[in-house]
């Protein structure tokens, strides 16, 4: 290639470069995003409330090491985006069973961001065992009436172990007197908690010296509060149709034996797949019951079409 034809590429390349780069700057400046440029271009500082309360309870805000606790949990929850966007989704199809539960209990509906700090509204499982929503251990999930065994896992239904959680919690209530004293056991323990409060002649929560992981918990809780009731105002822009939706299922009466969950899903039109995850629950892919227990089994209602008018 001679010198004059390299030059003359050289020259279009820097042309092609300028223009797109023109092309882009306009567009950018094109763009409408919801909320101020400066709360989508800028790291702001969060304004932490002037007041606050969980559970009908106060939090004393004027104390220096709590506004930092929740400056701290606000800012973390606000800016991790990806996760908190997700969760803003799943929450609108968890929490309306979550709150009808917690209200017929007669638990503080700000309890419902428990099973978000917990399992972010997933069926995980704990290094120590912990399962489901509410992360229950299986000698709680047992003594507050769940079945736990190789076939049965009541501790991965959602509906089943909110109940269990809330009766753990009024019990827990019955101890403390302090709704925010009983989200410090639920993540320590009862005994942890009483021993701390005897140790340091303690009876308030926000008083108490806790672990890192116990003193973060409420404030996590917290945090999310201010955000799901007001989650414009930190920069989440979520339409009702972009919200994970509720799916309409009803219940199969069930109280013989099952010799294998594939087939059972595939007479009633759906997958395996569905099956499991409507009732995951059902830990292997069989069913003894030998005891004859009656099971209610959820199938979602056909047509399964979530494109439909009737979840926007």
């Amino acid at each position: 290639m001679n010198k004059t034809l390299g030059y003359f590429f050289l020259l279009v390349t820097v042309g092609i470069l300028v223009g797109a780069g023109a092309f882009f700057q306009k567009r950018q400046k094109d763009i409408s995003l919801p909320g101020t440029n400066a709360q989508y271009y800028k790291i702001v500082s969060l304004k932490i409330p002037d007041t606050l309360s969980f559970a009908g309870e106060p939090v004393p805000l004027d104390i220096f090491y709590v506004r930092e606790a929740l400056d701290r949990e606000l800012s973390v929850n606000t800016y991790w985006h990806s996760s908190t966007l997700e969760l803003i989704k799943k929450a609108n199809r968890w929490l309306p069973m979550i709150d009808t539960i917690l209200q017929n209990e007669g638990i503080p509906i700000d309890f419902r961001y428990m099973p978000l700090i917990e399992s972010g509204f997933d069926n995980k499982v704990s290094p120590a065992g912990a399962v489901g929503f509410w992360q229950l251990l299986k000698g709680t999930a047992k003594e507050y009436g769940l079945e736990v065994n190789k076939q049965i896992d009541e501790r991965y239904n959602v509906q089943k172990a909110t109940n269990a959680a809330c009766r753990y919690l009024k019990k827990s209530y019955e101890k403390f007197g302090n709704w925010t004293l009983v989200v410090a056991s639920y993540n320590a323990g009862k005994k942890g908690i009483l021993r701390l409060m005897k140790k340091q002649k303690c009876n308030t929560f926000y008083d108490l010296l806790v672990s890192d992981e116990t003193s973060r918990y409420i404030y996590r809780m917290l945090a999310f509060k201010l955000i799901f009731e007001n989650p414009k105002h930190y920069g989440f822009y979520i339409s009702e149709n972009e919200k994970y939706p509720v799916i309409p299922v009803h219940y199969l009466q069930l109280n013989n034996s099952i010799k294998n969950w594939a087939d059972y899903a595939h007479k009633q039109n759906i997958s395996y797949k569905l099956l499991k995850y409507f009732n995951p629950w059902l830990r292997t892919n069989y069913l003894k019951n030998s005891r004859k227990k009656a099971y209610r089994i959820a199938i979602p209602n056909s047509p399964f079409n979530l494109t439909d008018e009737k979840f926007n």
